[in-house]
C-alpha cells in the first residue's frame, strides 16, 4: 500500500549517543570503518583501528564531547531534530519529515524502513552539507542506497521486491537562499556582539589534500560559498579568509589549516575575530568545541583579544525557509496538492 505522501530524509553524518567512552567506541568505529572516510588499505586500517586506535580515541573523544552536550542530549541531533520539525511546519501534511544519520542512531536505514512501514515509496534524501565531499555527501548516498534496496552487505541481499524511488538533493553551495540565510545570521550575530571584527574567518572540515587531487569539488564549492558571502556581506578581500579545520591523521589536508590560521592572524597583530563554519549546518563538536573551546584557546594565547563563534544556521527562520523551497523544488515533478498552486518562481 502507497500513499500520495513525499518523504524526506534530513540526513546528517552521525553522533554518539552518550557522551562516554562506551558510547564513542561503537560510533568511532562504524564512522572509521567507511571506506568513504578512510580509504587505507582496509586489512592494515581495521588491524589499527582495532588495536590501537579504538583502545586509545573514544576516551579522549568522550572527554571532548561532555563539553559540549546538553541537557537534551547531542547538539548536532537536537539541531537537527529542530531543522525537520521546522521543515515539517513549513511543508504541512503532504510531507513526511525525517532524521536519518550515516553513523549511530537514528540510521539513514531506520528512517528509510520507517518511511516505507508507512507507506510512502517516493522518498528524497536531503544531505545537510551544501558542499559535496566524497567523504560526506557521497556516505549518505551510499547508506541511503543501502536502505532502499535491502542491500545487508556484499554478499547477501535480502530480495527485497519494493524498492522505493529514491531522489537526492545536489549540492547547493551556491543556493542563494542558503547564502541569503547565512549572510542574515552572520549580521544579526556581529550586532549582538557589538563589536566589528578585524577579520571574518571562513572555516570548514578538512579532508586529504589528494581528494581534491582525485577529483573531489569540496575545496571548489567551499571556496565559492566563502566568496559569495563575502560578497552578500560586502566585505573587502583583507577583511576575510577561507581555512579548513579537524585534520586526522599524519597526510596533508586542505590548507591552510584552521589552528594554525588563528595563531597567524594573532600574531599579525589582528585582535578581534570572527569565526562562521558555513560547512556545518548544525552545530556540533567540530564548531562548539575545536572552535569554541580550542580555537578560542589558541587566538588568545597568541595574543589575540577576542574571538567570536558566529552559531551555524541550525533552526535559523530563514535558513528552513530555504531549505523548505528547495525541497519543493527538488520534488516539483511528483505531484503533491500542496505544490498546485505555487508559481514556477517559487522553485528557483
Amino acid at each position: 500500500m502507497t500513499n500520495s505522501v513525499i518523504g524526506v530524509v534530513v540526513a546528517q553524518l552521525g553522533t554518539p549517543a552518550a557522551p562516554t567512552a562506551r558510547a564513542l567506541r561503537p560510533y568511532l568505529k562504524q564512522f572509521l570503518s567507511d571506506m568513504r572516510v578512510v580509504d587505507y588499505n582496509p586489512l592494515v586500517w581495521q588491524l589499527l583501528l582495532n588495536a590501537v586506535i579504538l583502545n586509545t580515541r573514544p576516551r579522549r573523544s568522550a572527554r571532548l564531547y561532555r563539553r559540549i552536550w546538553t541537557a537534551e542530549g547531542s547538539p548536532l541531533l537536537v539541531n537537527t531534530r529542530k531543522q525537520a520539525d521546522g521543515l515539517q511546519a513549513r511543508l504541512g501534511s503532504d510531507y513526511r519529515i525525517v532524521v536519518g544519520m550515516t553513523y549511530g542512531e537514528p540510521s539513514i536505514t531506520a528512517a528509510v524502513r520507517g518511511l516505507q512501514a508507512e507507506g510512502i515509496d517516493r522518498i528524497l534524501i536531503l544531505p545537510m552539507f551544501p558542499q559535496y565531499s566524497s567523504s560526506t555527501s557521497a556516505s549518505v548516498y551510499d547508506a541511503a542506497y543501502t536502505a532502499a534496496a535491502g542491500r545487508r552487505c556484499p554478499l547477501f541481499h535480502e530480495h527485497k521486491r519494493h524498492v522505493p524511488t529514491l531522489r537526492f538533493v545536489g549540492p547547493y553551495y551556491d543556493y542563494p537562499g542558503y547564502i541569503a540565510a547565512l549572510a542574515a545570521s552572520v549580521r544579526e550575530d556581529l550586532a549582538a556582539w557589538g563589536q566589528t571584527p578585524d577579520m571574518l574567518v571562513m572555516t570548514f572540515h578538512g579532508n586529504p589534500a589528494r581528494y581534491t587531487r582525485d577529483g573531489d569539488p569540496y575545496r571548489t564549492h567551499c571556496e565559492t560559498t566563502a566568496r559569495l558571502l563575502a560578497d552578500a556581506l560586502e566585505l573587502p578581500s583583507t577583511e576575510w579568509t577561507v581555512s579548513f579545520q579537524s585534520r586526522f591523521g599524519p597526510e596533508e589536508w586542505l590548507q591552510p589549516y584552521t589552528d594554525e590560521t588563528l595563531v597567524r592572524l594573532a600574531q599579525a597583530g589582528v585582535r578581534r575575530v570572527a569565526v562562521v563554519c558555513p560547512g556545518f549546518t548544525a552545530d556540533c563538536l567540530e564548531t562548539l568545541d575545536e572552535i569554541g573551546n580550542e580555537g578560542v584557546h589558541a587566538f588568545m594565547a597568541a595574543g589575540g583579544s577576542a574571538l567570536r563563534l558566529i552559531p551555524c544556521l541550525n533552526d535559523y527562520p530563514l535558513w528552513l525557509d530555504a531549505l523548505a523551497t528547495l525541497v519543493q523544488r527538488e520534488t516539483a515533478s511528483w505531484y503533491s496538492p500542496c505544490l498546485a498552486h505555487l508559481p514556477a518562481a517559487a522553485y528557483h
